[in-house]
């Protein structure tokens, strides 16, 4: 099982950069990806990250979240479709010889061209910030937020968060697992994931609450507030940092200005 957002240890390009160029990075990616509307444009960066990805050797995990993806994807586009509706309608949800309510919700081109627009934009996001948490450590991440005078709370809500997503995963199946040993049935079929989460969101909610009120003893105990940390290795920027920071901000400058000036390949 592959957890999501979690830290993978390996020698790739990603590794040897420090959090600062990465945050960076990240940062570029979701500006272009937000203020770009073409359709080609964005398949472009979502191409580039997934090259990215393979020469930071960290494909095979991204790619594993693309199911994830897939389905967020589906969701996105059929609430724009039915939420947007604007332009040639191409068909109907609901197909029209049901009766009563057949063909009252149109497919048109305008909600479906954003459903696919919006989508792609999920789609460079995720993946940008999963090539900034699978090759970053917790405790570099935190050392660089520090040195850009991020308050220690936000610093800690931030980690934390990352840090639970996949703890949170292992237990769950853990728990799933627990349930069917013990001879629970849930069933087949979408009925049957559905009748299994309650027995896992109970417990999973149950040991979390008990997990985080740990964590905020061990916080206290550890006096984060009232000491100053010493990182027992601190990173700097090296050539390879100044080289993609320069590349990212020029290719963030030029799709600025390309935006400005109107050009049609970017939207």
């Amino acid at each position: 099982m592959t957890e999501i957002l979690q830290y993978v240890q390996k020698e790739g390009i990603f590794h040897r950069l420090t959090p600062l160029t990465k945050i960076i990075l990240v940062v570029a990616a979701g500006a272009i990806s937000i203020l770009a509307t073409n359709i080609l444009f964005l398949l472009l960066v979502l191409l580039v990250l997934l090259v990215l990805a393979y020469a930071g050797r960290l494909h095979r995990e991204v790619i594993q979240q693309f199911a994830l993806i897939a389905v967020m994807s589906v969701i996105i586009i059929l609430v724009t479709v039915v939420t947007l509706p604007g332009g040639e309608v191409l068909g109907y949800l609901v197909p029209e010889w049901v009766p009563f309510i057949g063909g009252s919700i149109p497919i048109t081109t305008g909600g479906l061209v954003t459903g696919v627009i919006m989508t792609l934009r999920f789609a460079v996001l995720i993946c940008a910030i999963q090539l900034f948490v699978l090759s970053t450590q917790p405790r570099d991440l935190v050392h660089t937020l520090e040195r850009m005078k991020v308050p220690i709370d936000y610093t800690l809500m931030f980690v934390i968060a990352l840090r639970f997503i996949p703890t949170l995963q292992i237990e769950a199946v853990r728990i799933h697992e627990a349930q069917l040993a013990r001879g629970y049935d849930p069933g087949t079929g979408v009925g049957g994931k559905i009748r299994s989460l309650a027995p896992v969101m109970i417990p999973l909610v149950s040991n979390s609450l008990a997990r985080s009120n740990v964590l905020g003893l061990t916080i206290d105990l550890r006096g984060y507030r009232t000491r100053k940390r010493t990182p027992l290795r601190e990173r700097h920027l090296k050539s390879l940092d100044y080289g993609v920071i320069v590349i990212v901000l020029f290719c963030l400058i030029s799709f600025v200005c390309l935006k400005f000036q109107g050009s049609a390949w970017i939207g």
